[in-house]
């Protein structure tokens, strides 16, 4: 037995390397590229440490070559669903009676795999099988990754060093156990570090999770699984099950013993799971938590004293980048009638100099959107705003011929509520509204009013005493 009050490395941000030309990173990380197209990954479920094959099988295409298949993976149904779920169960009381400090270690184990050796291929794979590009694959599979578990780790510590004061005589204690039951991850496409975090961050702290991934991230978060194991993670603490979402809600949410469910997604779907648990809460053991990130419709909106060249640069990248598929991406502008010709002109000029194509030719911008049904939905909206009276396309095409690729496209909305304005589309459009400089308290409000959501938004003013009003509106 060890008596000893140990203290985790403090964190610091990973470094975001460059891959310029003729680097290391870029060299290596353009063989790892190499290799992975040329191979046609066999995914199996991970349940209580095994590998389990299914006869239910799908593919993973590169969203840029829809037709170059990636890998193929097994699909988890009843069966191995209750059997993700009973492993889980299995394993929790030798994880939550594990020393705190064994936990960790193999969290930071993960990370310094993932820093070191494992980087490139999380990277390539994110890239491959998300359409990412190298800056963006980077930013996510590697760093973002990195910190999650890094950051995690530590902050549990600090939780579990808050104590309470005592009275004269008396020594209060308080301790943290994990909850009652097992925690369902369900994990979205779009990021590979949040699907790492969702499922590693209730094992940090002693619970046991079954984890689904993103039918279309399937791939980089498989490697995430491997190297878990890598570091030393117990079988059964995560059970990988690439699953139907209907699955999920009927042999995984509906179970007595889930204690929590942690998630990343749409809107819809978090709310017809609170809606499941809220009509089943007298069958469970305990109350589940929910925890839930979903939809956004983000705002840029531009006072009249905005720096034109600041605004444009955020707005190109705040719409644009990953193909605007973050719920943090900026879909909706006001943008004052008395800059809006020169922010209008610098938009069409930057827009057009933008690059879309095979995310493994390092020059381009953006790659294609994630597969066909959100290619289609994108498209249906930029096809209604065409023919629409109340809006007009100032720039963007697209083509599904190779991949599912859609330019950035600019949207300009005659009214403030018009659908591309309010709706989430994820995909590479910007819609902007243009006001009059006169109306800018009311097309505060209206900003305000528009959708249900309320993620990010941003606001540029040169005018201190206007820039003060607007954060307060």
């Amino acid at each position: 037995m060890t008596n000893a009050y140990f203290k985790v490395p403090r964190p610091d941000n990973e470094p975001i390397l460059s891959y310029k030309p003729g680097s290391p990173e870029r060299i290596a990380l353009k063989r790892e590229l190499e290799y992975q197209s040329r191979q046609k990954v066999a995914i199996p479920l991970i349940i209580g440490g095994k590998k389990i094959w299914t006869d239910k099988t799908r593919t993973i295409v590169m969203p840029h070559k829809h037709n170059h298949v990636l890998a193929e993976y097994s699909v988890a149904g009843e069966k191995e669903l209750k059997l993700a779920v009973g492993s889980a169960l299995a394993a929790k009381e030798k994880w939550e009676t594990m020393p705190w400090e064994h936990r960790a270690a193999i969290f930071l184990r993960a990370a310094d795999l993932i820093s070191g050796p494992r980087r490139y291929q999380l990277n390539a794979a994110t890239m491959l099988g998300q359409s990412k590009t190298v800056f963006q694959a980077e930013i996510d599979s590697a760093c973002e990754l990195i910190d999650f578990l890094r950051f995690n780790v530590y902050y549990a510590e600090q939780i579990y060093r808050q104590q309470p004061n005592n009275a004269p005589g008396v020594w209060n204690r308080e301790t943290y156990r994990p909850l009652e039951g097992f925690i369902a991850a369900v994990t979205p496409f779009n990021f590979t570090a949040i699907g790492g975090n969702l499922a590693t961050a209730p094992a940090i702290v002693g619970n046991t999770v079954v984890w689904k991934p993103s039918s279309t991230a399937v791939l980089s978060n498989y490697f995430v699984m491997l190297l878990l194991l890598e570091a030393g993670l117990p079988a059964g603490v995560i059970n990988f099950v690439p699953s139907a979402g209907s699955d999920i809600s009927k042999y995984v949410i509906s179970h007595p013993q889930l204690a929590g469910f942690h998630f990343t997604g749409s809107t819809e779907v978090f709310q017809s799971t609170w809606e499941q648990v809220g009509r089943n809460i007298r069958s469970y053991a305990s109350y589940p938590r929910l925890v839930g990130e979903t939809g956004g419709k983000d705002f840029v909106f531009a006072h009249p004293s905005a720096h034109v060249d600041a605004l444009v640069a955020a707005l190109i990248r705040g719409a644009y980048e990953y193909q605007g598929q973050k719920c943090s991406a900026a879909s909706r502008a006001f943008i004052p009638a008395s800059i809006w010709p020169q922010v209008k002109s610098r938009l069409l000029e930057e827009i057009s100099n933008l690059k879309t194509g095979d995310v493994a030719d390092f020059t381009n911008f953006i790659g294609a959107v994630i597969d066909r049904n959100s290619y289609d939905r994108i498209v249906g909206y930029i096809k209604d705003a065409k023919n629409s009276p109340d809006a007009e396309v100032l720039c963007g095409s697209y083509d599904d011929s190779t991949g599912y690729f859609i330019q950035p496209t600019l949207i300009q909305a005659h009214k403030p509520d018009y659908k591309t304005m309010v709706e989430e589309i994820f995909g590479p459009v910007l819609s902007v509204y243009v006001y009059d400089d006169a109306a800018l308290e009311e097309t505060l409000a209206v900003c305000d009013r528009a959708t249900p959501y309320a993620l990010t938004g941003s606001i540029f003013a040169e005018d201190r005493q206007a820039l003060v009003m607007m954060e307060r509106a």
